[in-house]
């Protein structure tokens, strides 16, 4: 194979539990966003517009429509002949085989992928994360400072510190210490979960730590404060954007609710950043005679004849007459009968809402499951 200066792999295989009904039978980096994305669609176009072409993707929990939705990776312009996307599950050898352990074992486990490429260096993404980022600026940084590891970092709030791995750095960015959610903080620099790595290093790295029985095979625990220890040089990289972790309700919730400010920073209608996803062939959207929609997104094959207030409707939904939608998201393919009420609520994909049924209550977010049938006159209160 031809030889690549770097690839990338995405991180793409964990189960996404605090997401809960969502995630029961759908990996996390599968969940829909935003009215006709995918998660992992944000690092998939990320790598591509970043002229990165060679991805490999990690796949582990509930594999399926994740790997239907990426196929051969022509969405993002990776069915490449010379390279292109992969689906990396975890597989079976002569002398036996494992689950993915950890982020840190997902990439051992596809040392010999890796290899088959020879690259300079490995970019290393979460398949879970929203965001928009051109991964060229931070190689250049990564070579300008001569670094064996770059982490992306970003600012967040002081009491949101303890969700994070937290990087602490001098004044040239060069990485003295990381505290993988601390409770006590020196800085409110927050990991990424974007590495860039110099290949051979990381690879030898990776070895020893497989070597260590009591290691748990993570990057955030083990690769990145034993390469510290060590003494490599590593720096982070400022990013300055929009960004955000989904693997919460709340965090998913507010990430499509962001969509729709008007000061909106991730602007996914930005011509030079283009975030690609499939894109089913559905009929043009139906506004019914009655219909009244305000502040919300409403994409191809929907069919809407009541009230949409602030809200995300996904392809092939259907809201019935007199049915009201407030601050809320209405996954593919949900039907939604006359004289409903969805107040603050995350609605799964392929769900049946009978008429006069309330779901949430304005005040926390009510969730749906996926392939729900709620009956005629029910009421759902965060569930």
């Amino acid at each position: 194979m031809k030889k690549k200066q770097i690839l990338s792999m995405i991180l793409a295989g964990g189960q996404g539990s605090r997401l809960g009904i969502l995630t029961k039978k759908l990996a996390k980096p599968a969940v829909p966003f935003g009215g006709k994305y995918r998660i992992i669609d944000f690092a998939l176009s990320n790598c591509s517009n970043s002229g990165i072409y060679t991805v490999g993707v990690l796949t582990q929990y509930k594999p399926l429509e994740l790997n239907s939705h990426i196929g051969i990776g022509s969405s993002w312009d990776l069915d490449r002949r010379d390279g292109g996307v992969y689906i990396l599950p975890p597989y079976q050898e002569e002398n036996g085989g494992n689950w993915y352990k950890g982020t840190a074992d997902a990439i051992y486990q596809n040392i010999t992928f890796i290899d088959n490429y020879d690259p300079e260096y490995v970019l290393i993404l979460s398949g879970d994360h929203i965001y928009k980022m051109n991964y060229g600026d931070m190689l250049k940084f990564h070579k300008e400072k001569k670094a064996d590891v770059t982490i992306a970092v970003i600012e967040v709030p002081k009491e949101e510190t303890y969700r994070f791995g937290i990087i602490n750095t001098k004044q040239d960015m060069s990485v003295y210490e990381f505290e993988e959610k601390p409770v006590k903080v020196k800085s409110t620099k927050a990991s990424m979960g974007v590495y860039i790595f110099n290949w051979k290093l990381l690879k030898k790295f990776l070895r020893a730590d497989e070597n260590n029985k009591s290691s748990a095979n993570d990057f955030g625990k083990n690769i990145i404060p034993n390469m510290l220890e060590m003494g490599v040089k590593m720096y982070a990289y400022s990013f300055k954007g929009y960004w955000k972790d989904v693997g919460t309700i709340d965090s998913l919730w507010e990430a499509n609710m962001d969509l729709l400010r008007e000061d909106n920073e991730l602007n996914l209608g930005d011509p030079d950043w283009r975030i690609y996803s499939v894109n089913n062939v559905e009929p043009a959207q139906y506004i019914g005679p009655n219909a009244n929609i305000k502040s919300s997104i409403a994409v191809d094959g929907c069919e809407i004849y009541g009230e949409v207030n602030h809200s995300i409707i996904f392809s092939g939904c259907v809201i019935g007459k007199n049915s009201k939608i407030i601050d809320s998201v209405i996954m593919p393919n949900t039907k939604i009968g006359d004289n409903v009420i969805i107040n603050k609520a995350v609605v799964g994909s392929n769900v049946t809402v009978r008429r006069n049924s309330i779901i949430g209550d304005g005040k926390q977010i009510t969730v749906v499951g996926s392939n729900v049938d709620v009956k005629s006159g029910s009421i759902f209160v965060n569930v």
